[in-house]
């Protein structure tokens, strides 16, 4: 291995492209660290943008962080540089969730299948519009299973009568929010209305929000509430929405990294194949309910993230906080 000395510059921008990556509301739960004499960058959470009562477990936390580590990779890969990551390096420091050995590539050079997903990297926005009611060919639904295979993952295309089962799982979610109003503290917090939408930095802004849902059975969460929010109007979604379950073998910190970023990978190679794309975790939640999302015919894997694909509008890009807010130079 080769270090290559990177200045300020450089590192500052891998990280902007590292949080170009989504989480949940948009929190952007994480940190980095440049150890300037050993070429090193550190990723950790930020516990002060946790969620406590929509992601007791961090869970999603981890997800998030796991997706800005594979924009990470991608961006070194694009500025020919390998990126040798450990997950989780220090056990007795569980806010250490990766470090990331950024060196001079040798032999067959750069990662190229890594390097081809860069321009996607800003071209990928969540999408809370309505998607045609079109079919995704197969060769796309096997090039998406493939990105998550390769992050030791699995993607599944679920059959009608599982659909139905994940559409009754988000419509009990749904409901469990408007019984129990604390859960929607989280998402009150992270959603910026009115001017605070123009200046703000993370969270999901009102212009974000998407239509409301006239009709149709696409599992679209409303960041809006009972708020109203002005020109929003109203559309017809897709009444058979494309959905795709993301899982993986455990259920610890680990996989929940891993679970990351092939859902970066997957969501990336999705942009790159004209698709929009949306993410719902809402009945993945409730850890009851997310044994139930499992696929009926194998009972196997944890299933860590819905996504909802199809042919249609990418959505706005949403803020993201400035570099020098997530990024220490040691």
């Amino acid at each position: 291995m080769v270090l290559r000395q990177l200045d300020e510059k450089a590192v500052a921008k891998l990280v902007a492209e590292a949080t170009a990556a989504p989480s949940m509301h948009n929190a952007q739960p994480w940190r980095f660290r440049f150890v300037s004499a050993e070429g090193l960058l550190l990723l950790g959470a930020d516990p002060e943008r946790a969620m406590p009562r929509s992601d007791p477990g961090n869970r999603a936390l981890h997800i998030g962080c796991g997706a800005a580590l594979f924009n990470l990779r991608v961006a070194a890969a694009h500025a020919d540089l390998v990126a040798e990551t450990t997950l989780l390096p220090e056990p007795q420091d569980p806010l250490l969730l990766a470090a990331v050995q950024l060196a001079d590539p040798v032999g067959n050079g750069r990662d190229d299948d890594l390097a081809r997903l860069h321009p996607a990297i800003r071209q990928r926005h969540t999408s809370r519009h309505p998607f045609a009611e079109q079919d995704i060919p197969e060769e796309t639904r096997a090039a998406l299973r493939d990105a998550a295979a390769r992050e030791e993952a699995d993607l599944l295309f679920p059959g009608p009568w599982h659909a139905e089962t994940l559409l009754d799982l988000i419509r009990d979610a749904e409901c469990r929010d408007v019984m129990d109003p604390a859960t929607t503290e989280d998402l009150v917090r992270w959603t910026r209305l009115g001017p605070e939408a123009d200046i703000a930095v993370d969270g999901v802004p009102e212009y974000a929000f998407g239509p409301r849902k006239r009709d149709g059975r696409a599992p679209v969460r409303d960041f809006a509430g009972r708020r109203a929010v002005a020109d929003r109007g109203t559309l017809t979604f897709e009444h058979v929405p494309h959905l795709a379950l993301l899982s993986t073998r455990g259920d610890g910190p680990a996989d929940w990294l891993r679970a990351g970023q092939a859902l970066e990978r997957v969501l990336l190679e999705a942009t790159l194949a004209d698709l929009a794309t949306s993410l719902t975790s809402h009945a993945l939640e409730n850890r009851d309910l997310r044994l139930l999302a499992r696929d009926p015919g194998t009972g196997a894997g944890q299933v860590q993230m819905v996504l909802r694909i199809g042919y249609g509008p990418r959505g706005p890009s949403t803020p993201r906080r400035p570099v020098q807010d997530v990024l220490d130079f040691m």
